[in-house]
Protein backbone atom coordinates (compact mmCIF):
# COMPACT_ATOMS: atom_id res chain seq x y z
CA UNK A 1 0.00 0.00 0.00
CA UNK A 2 3.05 2.63 0.59
CA UNK A 3 4.09 1.44 -3.22
CA UNK A 4 3.11 4.81 -4.82
CA UNK A 5 4.85 6.75 -1.73
CA UNK A 6 7.46 5.04 -1.75
CA UNK A 7 8.38 5.88 -5.42
CA UNK A 8 7.62 9.57 -5.54
CA UNK A 9 8.40 10.27 -1.87
CA UNK A 10 5.38 12.80 -1.19
CA UNK A 11 2.04 13.25 -0.48
CA UNK A 12 -0.34 15.71 -2.11
CA UNK A 13 1.69 14.66 -5.12
CA UNK A 14 -1.06 13.40 -7.94
CA UNK A 15 -4.12 15.09 -9.80
CA UNK A 16 -5.60 11.77 -10.65
CA UNK A 17 -5.29 8.00 -10.30
CA UNK A 18 -6.69 5.65 -12.57
CA UNK A 19 -7.07 1.82 -11.86
CA UNK A 20 -8.94 -0.56 -13.16
CA UNK A 21 -10.25 -4.20 -11.64
CA UNK A 22 -6.33 -4.01 -9.07
CA UNK A 23 -8.14 -2.81 -5.57
CA UNK A 24 -10.25 -6.27 -5.47
CA UNK A 25 -6.96 -8.07 -5.57
CA UNK A 26 -5.40 -6.49 -2.38
CA UNK A 27 -6.04 -7.99 0.79
CA UNK A 28 -6.32 -4.84 2.66
CA UNK A 29 -8.36 -2.10 1.12
CA UNK A 30 -8.44 0.09 3.55
CA UNK A 31 -4.87 0.81 3.13
CA UNK A 32 -4.86 1.11 -0.13
CA UNK A 33 -7.41 3.83 -0.68
CA UNK A 34 -5.71 5.10 2.27
CA UNK A 35 -2.46 5.78 0.28
CA UNK A 36 -4.11 7.18 -2.72
CA UNK A 37 -5.85 9.40 -0.65
CA UNK A 38 -2.56 10.92 0.36
CA UNK A 39 -0.58 11.23 -2.32
CA UNK A 40 -3.78 12.85 -4.20
CA UNK A 41 -3.22 16.74 -4.30
CA UNK A 42 -6.46 18.60 -2.41
CA UNK A 43 -9.06 18.60 -5.16
CA UNK A 44 -7.68 15.29 -6.99
CA UNK A 45 -9.08 12.13 -8.10
CA UNK A 46 -9.08 8.71 -7.89
CA UNK A 47 -11.14 7.55 -10.94
CA UNK A 48 -11.41 3.34 -10.66
CA UNK A 49 -13.22 0.34 -11.75
CA UNK A 50 -13.14 -2.47 -9.61
CA UNK A 51 -15.10 -5.84 -8.61
CA UNK A 52 -18.39 -5.81 -6.01
CA UNK A 53 -20.63 -8.09 -4.45
CA UNK A 54 -23.90 -7.62 -2.67
CA UNK A 55 -23.15 -10.46 0.45
CA UNK A 56 -20.39 -11.02 3.04
CA UNK A 57 -17.80 -12.93 1.62
CA UNK A 58 -17.75 -16.42 3.51
CA UNK A 59 -14.35 -17.48 5.03
CA UNK A 60 -14.57 -20.22 2.63
CA UNK A 61 -14.54 -17.90 -0.25
CA UNK A 62 -11.67 -15.35 0.95
CA UNK A 63 -9.24 -17.90 1.39
CA UNK A 64 -9.62 -19.56 -2.13
CA UNK A 65 -6.81 -18.73 -4.48
CA UNK A 66 -8.52 -19.36 -7.20
CA UNK A 67 -11.41 -17.15 -6.30
CA UNK A 68 -8.75 -14.37 -5.03
CA UNK A 69 -6.60 -14.74 -8.52
CA UNK A 70 -10.29 -14.25 -10.11
CA UNK A 71 -11.50 -11.50 -7.85
CA UNK A 72 -14.31 -12.65 -6.79
CA UNK A 73 -12.67 -13.39 -3.19
CA UNK A 74 -11.51 -10.05 -3.07
CA UNK A 75 -14.86 -8.17 -4.22
CA UNK A 76 -15.91 -5.77 -1.47
CA UNK A 77 -19.62 -5.31 -0.39
CA UNK A 78 -20.65 -2.47 -2.50
CA UNK A 79 -21.66 -0.59 1.21
CA UNK A 80 -18.49 -1.59 2.80
CA UNK A 81 -16.30 0.67 -0.09
CA UNK A 82 -18.50 3.26 0.63
CA UNK A 83 -18.26 3.28 4.06
CA UNK A 84 -14.65 3.51 3.48
CA UNK A 85 -14.27 6.26 1.31
CA UNK A 86 -15.63 8.15 3.91
CA UNK A 87 -13.35 6.70 6.90
CA UNK A 88 -10.46 7.50 4.62
CA UNK A 89 -11.79 10.88 4.19
CA UNK A 90 -13.03 10.90 0.17
CA UNK A 91 -16.19 12.80 -0.61
CA UNK A 92 -18.82 10.69 -1.19
CA UNK A 93 -18.43 8.19 -4.23
CA UNK A 94 -20.13 9.17 -7.71
CA UNK A 95 -20.72 5.58 -9.54
CA UNK A 96 -20.31 6.39 -13.56
CA UNK A 97 -21.08 3.49 -14.64
CA UNK A 98 -21.77 -0.31 -13.73
CA UNK A 99 -21.99 -4.02 -15.34
CA UNK A 100 -23.29 -7.74 -14.24
CA UNK A 101 -20.52 -9.91 -14.05
CA UNK A 102 -21.98 -13.48 -15.06
CA UNK A 103 -20.53 -16.32 -13.70
CA UNK A 104 -20.81 -19.54 -16.09
CA UNK A 105 -18.25 -22.20 -13.83
CA UNK A 106 -20.26 -24.57 -12.11
CA UNK A 107 -17.72 -24.73 -9.38
CA UNK A 108 -17.56 -21.29 -9.30
CA UNK A 109 -21.41 -21.08 -8.56
CA UNK A 110 -21.07 -23.66 -5.97
CA UNK A 111 -18.51 -22.07 -3.71
CA UNK A 112 -20.13 -18.28 -4.58
CA UNK A 113 -23.72 -19.33 -3.65
CA UNK A 114 -26.62 -17.23 -4.06
CA UNK A 115 -23.81 -13.88 -4.42
CA UNK A 116 -24.09 -11.44 -7.02
CA UNK A 117 -21.30 -9.40 -8.62
CA UNK A 118 -20.64 -6.54 -10.62
CA UNK A 119 -18.39 -4.13 -12.18
CA UNK A 120 -18.62 -0.66 -10.84
CA UNK A 121 -16.61 2.41 -11.77
CA UNK A 122 -16.39 5.42 -9.44
CA UNK A 123 -14.93 8.53 -9.03
CA UNK A 124 -13.90 9.89 -5.40
CA UNK A 125 -12.45 13.13 -4.84
CA UNK A 126 -10.07 14.29 -1.90
CA UNK A 127 -11.41 17.37 -0.78
CA UNK A 128 -9.69 20.60 -1.30
CA UNK A 129 -10.66 21.44 2.20
CA UNK A 130 -10.78 17.87 4.42
CA UNK A 131 -13.99 17.22 5.63
CA UNK A 132 -14.90 17.35 9.59
CA UNK A 133 -14.38 12.95 10.42
CA UNK A 134 -17.77 13.20 12.07
CA UNK A 135 -19.35 14.66 8.86
CA UNK A 136 -21.73 12.17 6.78
CA UNK A 137 -21.10 12.85 3.01
CA UNK A 138 -23.93 10.35 2.44
CA UNK A 139 -27.22 12.71 4.28
CA UNK A 140 -28.73 14.53 2.20
CA UNK A 141 -27.44 18.02 1.64
CA UNK A 142 -30.52 19.88 2.00
CA UNK A 143 -31.76 21.03 -1.10
CA UNK A 144 -30.36 22.04 -4.36
CA UNK A 145 -28.03 24.99 -6.35
CA UNK A 146 -27.23 25.67 -9.83
CA UNK A 147 -24.23 24.74 -11.76
CA UNK A 148 -23.13 25.66 -14.94
CA UNK A 149 -20.33 24.03 -16.82
CA UNK A 150 -17.65 26.20 -18.89
CA UNK A 151 -16.66 23.91 -21.07
CA UNK A 152 -13.21 23.97 -20.78
CA UNK A 153 -12.13 20.47 -19.81
CA UNK A 154 -9.61 18.98 -22.42
CA UNK A 155 -11.68 16.56 -24.38
CA UNK A 156 -15.11 17.02 -22.93
CA UNK A 157 -15.35 20.57 -23.99
CA UNK A 158 -19.51 20.11 -25.05
CA UNK A 159 -20.36 18.15 -21.65
CA UNK A 160 -19.01 16.77 -18.15
CA UNK A 161 -20.09 13.35 -16.89
CA UNK A 162 -20.64 13.50 -13.16
CA UNK A 163 -22.01 10.12 -12.37
CA UNK A 164 -24.74 7.93 -14.36
CA UNK A 165 -27.60 10.25 -13.78
CA UNK A 166 -26.04 13.93 -14.38
CA UNK A 167 -24.13 15.17 -17.18
CA UNK A 168 -23.35 18.79 -17.47
CA UNK A 169 -23.22 20.54 -21.04
CA UNK A 170 -21.60 23.60 -21.75
CA UNK A 171 -23.12 27.15 -20.91
CA UNK A 172 -26.64 25.41 -19.72
CA UNK A 173 -27.57 25.95 -16.10
CA UNK A 174 -28.62 22.81 -14.14
CA UNK A 175 -30.39 22.30 -10.97
CA UNK A 176 -27.88 19.97 -9.01
CA UNK A 177 -28.23 18.38 -5.45
CA UNK A 178 -26.55 20.68 -3.31
CA UNK A 179 -24.39 17.32 -2.15
CA UNK A 180 -23.04 17.13 -6.01
CA UNK A 181 -22.19 20.75 -5.54
CA UNK A 182 -20.18 20.53 -2.87
CA UNK A 183 -18.30 17.86 -4.22
CA UNK A 184 -17.75 19.54 -7.66
CA UNK A 185 -17.00 22.65 -5.55
CA UNK A 186 -14.25 20.72 -3.23
CA UNK A 187 -12.75 18.93 -6.13
CA UNK A 188 -9.95 19.79 -8.86
CA UNK A 189 -12.57 20.55 -11.22
CA UNK A 190 -14.06 23.44 -9.16
CA UNK A 191 -12.74 25.97 -11.31
CA UNK A 192 -14.42 24.49 -14.73
CA UNK A 193 -18.20 25.46 -13.49
CA UNK A 194 -20.17 28.39 -12.03
CA UNK A 195 -22.06 27.86 -8.77
CA UNK A 196 -25.38 29.59 -7.75
CA UNK A 197 -27.65 29.22 -4.89
CA UNK A 198 -31.55 28.67 -5.81
CA UNK A 199 -33.21 31.74 -4.70
CA UNK A 200 -36.77 30.84 -5.54
CA UNK A 201 -38.90 27.89 -6.10
CA UNK A 202 -38.86 24.42 -4.54
CA UNK A 203 -34.65 24.18 -3.24
CA UNK A 204 -35.70 20.30 -2.11
CA UNK A 205 -37.08 19.72 -5.52
CA UNK A 206 -34.84 17.00 -6.46
CA UNK A 207 -32.93 16.20 -3.09
CA UNK A 208 -35.35 12.88 -2.54
CA UNK A 209 -34.43 11.17 -5.60
CA UNK A 210 -31.13 11.71 -5.20
CA UNK A 211 -29.26 9.15 -2.88
CA UNK A 212 -25.66 8.74 -3.10
CA UNK A 213 -25.34 5.78 -0.83
CA UNK A 214 -26.40 3.72 -3.99
CA UNK A 215 -26.54 0.77 -4.73
CA UNK A 216 -25.34 -0.56 -8.09
CA UNK A 217 -27.56 -3.62 -8.00
CA UNK A 218 -30.46 -1.69 -7.33
CA UNK A 219 -28.94 0.56 -10.55
CA UNK A 220 -28.55 -2.67 -12.95
CA UNK A 221 -32.18 -3.73 -12.03
CA UNK A 222 -33.67 -0.30 -12.85
CA UNK A 223 -31.62 -0.79 -16.60
CA UNK A 224 -33.07 -4.48 -16.56
CA UNK A 225 -36.58 -3.17 -16.04
CA UNK A 226 -36.09 -0.56 -18.23
CA UNK A 227 -35.35 -3.16 -20.79
CA UNK A 228 -31.73 -1.89 -21.04
CA UNK A 229 -29.28 -4.59 -22.36
CA UNK A 230 -27.06 -5.06 -19.98
CA UNK A 231 -23.28 -6.36 -21.15
CA UNK A 232 -21.73 -8.41 -18.93
CA UNK A 233 -18.35 -7.07 -18.07
CA UNK A 234 -16.79 -10.55 -17.00
CA UNK A 235 -17.74 -14.36 -17.67
CA UNK A 236 -15.81 -17.03 -15.80
CA UNK A 237 -16.12 -19.96 -17.86
CA UNK A 238 -14.94 -23.69 -17.41
CA UNK A 239 -11.08 -24.08 -17.16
Amino acid sequence: SSGINAEYGENNYFDVIISNCVVNLCPDKKAVLSEAFNVLKPGGELYFSDMYTDTNQSELVKKDNVLWGEGFAGALHWKKFQELAHQVGFSAPCLVSCSPIDIEREDFKQMLGEAKYCSATYRLFKPLTLLPKDSDPFECNSGVGLVTYKGEILHHEESFIVDHKLTLHRGIQTLVPLQIVNILRHSRFSSDFVFQPVENGDKNGCCNEWNHLENPFDVLERKAENGEKLKSSKKSKGA
